[in-house]
C-alpha cells in the first residue's frame, strides 16, 4: 500500500448516491467507498459526507435529444394517450456514511441520504409550452430522509485482501406519499418520491491492485433488485433492477494531490405495477468522471468529482442530466 492509501477516500461505489432512484437518466453511479478501491490499509472506523448536485434538465428519447413539443406530439404506449412533458427535476443529496473495517477480511456500512428536489411537468395532452393544470401540469418539493443503506462486505480471499463481495440492504425509510405542490393536487409519480417504498438486495464484487509505482486501478460490478413491491396513490410500484459496471484509474505521482478517471457504466430496467411508469423508465448510461483527492492532514481528506455523459439511452422520454457534480470529505477515526 502506499503511503497515502490509509487517508485517500474512495469514489467510486456499488449503489448510486442518495434515494435509489428508479429512473435511469439520473445516473448517480458515484459514492465514496473508500473499502472496496485498496485505499486503506488499516482497519477501523471512518465517515464520508458528500454533497451531489444533479440538475435533470435535458429531454431525451433513446439516444437522442428531444424538445419539448416534439415530445407533446409522442404517444405514450402504456396508456395509448399523449406523452408526458417534464420540464425539470433538481437535486441536491447530502449523504453520510459511518464504516467500520477490522482491516483483515470483513466491513461494514450505514448510508444516511438526505434529498432536496424540485421538479416540475407540464403533464400529458400539454402543447409542450404552456403550464396548464388542467392537463396534469403541477411542480413539487420536498426535502427529507431517503432510504439507508446497510452494506456488508468480506475480502479475506488472499493475502493481498484485493479482491472482495459486497452484500446488505436498501431500507425503506425515505417518504413515499409525496403530492404536488402547485397545479393539480395530485400525487407525485413514484421515481421522484423521497423513498421507493421497497427493500431492496444488494449484491456485488470487487478487484484492484497496481499497475506500477504510481498507477492503481480499481473495477466493480453490482446488482441491486427490489425484493417486495410497495403500495402507493394509483397502485402497487416496484423499481427496476439496475446494474453498475465501474472502472478506474489513480496516478500518486504528484505531491499533495491524487488525480483520478472512472467509467461508470449503469443499466436500469423499467419500473413495474399499475402505479409504475412502465414507458418512461429504465435505460444505460456511460459517463467520464475526472477528479481529485486531496489529502488534508493525516485523518482528513477532500474529494472532488465531475460526472460527464458519454452515452445516454433510455426508454420512453426521460429528463437527463448533463453533468453530475460531486465533493466531499472523508474522516477517519
Amino acid at each position: 500500500m502506499k503511503k497515502y492509501h490509509s487517508l485517500l477516500p474512495a469514489l467510486l461505489a456499488l449503489i448510486p448516491g442518495g434515494a435509489a432512484l428508479a429512473c435511469a437518466s439520473c445516473g448517480c453511479s458515484l459514492n465514496s467507498d473508500w473499502s472496496v478501491q485498496g485505499l486503506s490499509a488499516s482497519g477501523g472506523w471512518s465517515a464520508d459526507l458528500r454533497y451531489d448536485y444533479l440538475n435533470q434538465n435535458q429531454l431525451r428519447t433513446g439516444t437522442r435529444t428531444i424538445s419539448a413539443t416534439a415530445a407533446a406530439a409522442a404517444i405514450n404506449t402504456q396508456t395509448s394517450g399523449p406523452a408526458e412533458v417534464e420540464q425539470f427535476t433538481k437535486n441536491h443529496y447530502l449523504t453520510a456514511t459511518l464504516d467500520y473495517s477490522d482491516g483483515h477480511s470483513w466491513g461494514v456500512s450505514l448510508t444516511l441520504p438526505a434529498i432536496d428536489r424540485a421538479h416540475s411537468t407540464l403533464g400529458s395532452g400539454s402543447d409542450g409550452v404552456k403550464f396548464d393544470p388542467a392537463n396534469g401540469a403541477y411542480a413539487s418539493s420536498a426535502s427529507g430522509l431517503g432510504d439507508i443503506r446497510m452494506l456488508g462486505r468480506y475480502f479475506g480471499f488472499s493475502e493481498q485482501r484485493n479482491v472482495g463481495v459486497q452484500f446488505g440492504l436498501k431500507l425503506p425509510t425515505g417518504r413515499k406519499n409525496q403530492v404536488s405542490s402547485s397545479g393539480s393536487a395530485q400525487p407525485v409519480d413514484p421515481g421522484l418520491q423521497l423513498g421507493t417504498g421497497t427493500t431492496d438486495l444488494i449484491v456485488g464484487a470487487f478487484y484492484f491492485d497496481n499497475l506500477s509505482a504510481d498507477w492503481d486501478y480499481f473495477s466493480q460490478a453490482g446488482f441491486q433488485t427490489a425484493l417486495n413491491s410497495s403500495t402507493m396513490a394509483g397502485g402497487s410500484y416496484k423499481p427496476g433492477s439496475s446494474i453498475n459496471l465501474n472502472l478506474g484509474l489513480r496516478y500518486q505521482g504528484f505531491e499533495g494531490i491524487v488525480p483520478t478517471v472512472q467509467i461508470n457504466a449503469r443499466d436500469a430496467k423499467t419500473d413495474s405495477g399499475t402505479a409504475a411508469d412502465s414507458f418512461s423508465t429504465g435505460g444505460r448510461l456511460v459517463y467520464l468522471t475526472p477528479g481529485i483527492i486531496v489529502p488534508i492532514g493525516e485523518k482528513v481528506s477532500a474529494y472532488a468529482n465531475l460526472q460527464l455523459p458519454i452515452y445516454q439511452e433510455v426508454h420512453g422520454i426521460q429528463l437527463a442530466p448533463k453533468y453530475i457534480a460531486s465533493l466531499g470529505a472523508r474522516i477517519l477515526f
